[in-house]
């Protein structure tokens, strides 16, 4: 039927309008706040999930309470109880950044050599895309996503170009902003911390034990054989001598006998090739005869 969806759209939009109207004054009647409560800042401090309609909101005297996981631009964590920078310039969230547009500086000591911090960092927050890719690959939780949306400039250059200074921002800022996920990590670190002093105090038990049986060992080795005077080393090196020139002499008699035996026998192998020379030389005789 010709003009059907016109119809179809101004009844969603009385729809709309009639949820809206009843929704904003059910519950209280002053200045349409049955849907959200605000602060005395007139910021949005609760607002049901099971709202009905559509909600205004008047910005920029009102501003939308954020859950925690929205996420804009991203931002570097100082951590306020070692004192350092969280980031150690390893240069992967630039790897996996699908925009690109972040870049880091790595610093260098006194000697030319580079050390484990950014020197250099920026992230030109006009061609970010807020994937949030850079968070979930860093090690070292040092880079997380800001809720702080209002960016707006005249000028991309160098206003919307972040540096190191301005993307910085303490650990309690972080743990406001996710309370969530920063208590899950804090767990999971200690977690590890306890892990690593657990696998400290079993090598160094095992290092105890492995000195004690050594020391141990050597103790038994000397009971099991100890040290000898010098009178019975002198017995013993007189033993071993006459042991000596016993052997050597025993070598030299049965050598003599053994060029006795082989004489023997040679002379024996003689007796024998003379006999059949006579034999042989006899049967050639008779043969001939």
């Amino acid at each position: 039927m010709f003009g059907s969806g016109l119809l179809k759209g101004l009844a969603i939009t009385l729809k709309h309008f009639n949820e809206t109207f009843i929704d904003d004054r059910k519950k209280e009647p002053s200045r349409y706040e049955g849907s959200i409560k605000l602060a005395d800042n007139r910021r949005i401090i609760d607002q049901p999930i099971t709202q009905e309609g559509l909600l205004t909101i008047q910005y920029p005297e009102e501003r939308r309470l954020l859950p925690e996981r929205f996420r804009y631009i991203p931002m570097l964590i100082w951590d306020t109880e070692a004192g350092e920078d969280r980031c150690t310039a390893c240069g992967i969230c630039a790897k996996v950044c699908p925009p690109q547009c972040i870049w880091i500086v790595r610093d260098t000591d006194e000697n030319g050599k580079p050390v484990t911090r950014p020197a250099e960092f920026y992230i030109d927050v006009a061609v970010c895309m807020s994937c949030s890719f850079c968070t979930e690959f860093c090690p070292f939780d040092a880079i997380k996503m800001n809720h702080d949306y209002e960016l707006a400039v005249y000028d991309r250059y160098p206003q919307l170009v972040y540096d190191k200074e301005e993307l910085t921002v303490p650990l309690e800022y972080y743990a406001a902003l996710w309370p969530t996920q920063f208590a899950e990590e804090e767990h999971r670190r200690a977690q590890e911390k306890e892990e690593e002093r657990r696998r400290e105090e079993e090598k160094q038990k095992a290092a105890e034990a492995k000195a004690a049986a050594k020391a141990a060992g050597s103790g038994e080795g000397a009971d099991s054989k100890p040290k000898r005077s010098k009178e019975e080393l002198d017995a013993l090196k007189a033993q071993a001598a006459s042991k000596a020139t016993s052997k050597k002499e025993g070598d030299a008699t049965g050598g003599g006998a053994d060029d006795a035996e082989a004489a023997a026998k040679k002379a024996r192998l003689e007796e024998l090739k003379r006999k059949a020379a006579e034999k042989a030389a006899q049967r050639k005789q008779e043969s001939g005869e």
